[in-house]
């Protein structure tokens, strides 16, 4: 995939990124943070076998400690600086299936969930997954 915006790790002892955002993604959140404000993911396994994650104004969905924190973004503006940080959130159960992988968030056309809110954009966020080695620390 190209064009991607990697997260800065936030696994403890980690220093590699786990999860990525495609171009298409960041110009859709980049519309989103001005209707919206800051905005955060979340992703569990309860939706559409975990692979649409959740975009919340930043804070709105409560995480605790059955959520992982995998990595912050800085996502940038349309002038090159940067707009904001945006957490990317998953469950530790989720986790414990998707350990081995390094997740892209890309966009496709479709109705989101409506908790999610890019729902009436006639897009939604979708994980895109490869398996990889990560490595050890």
């Amino acid at each position: 995939m190209e064009n991607v915006i990697e997260s800065a790790p936030r696994i403890t002892g980690e220093e590699f990124s786990r999860v990525a955002l495609a171009s298409e993604a960041a110009d859709l959140l980049r519309l989103l943070w001005d209707r919206h404000g800051p905005l955060m993911f979340h992703q569990s396994g309860g939706c559409c076998d975990g692979s649409s994650p959740m975009c919340f104004p930043a804070g709105e969905f409560k995480t605790g400690d059955s959520d992982i924190l995998l990595g912050t973004f800085e996502l940038p503006d349309a002038g090159g600086g940067v707009l904001g940080e945006l957490d990317f959130w998953m469950s530790r159960e989720q986790f414990e299936y998707w350990k081995h992988t390094k997740l892209t968030i890309d966009v496709v056309p479709g109705r989101g969930s409506g908790f999610s809110v890019e729902a009436p954009e006639g897009k939604r966020f979708l994980i895109r997954s490869e398996i990889i080695e990560f490595p050890v620390g």
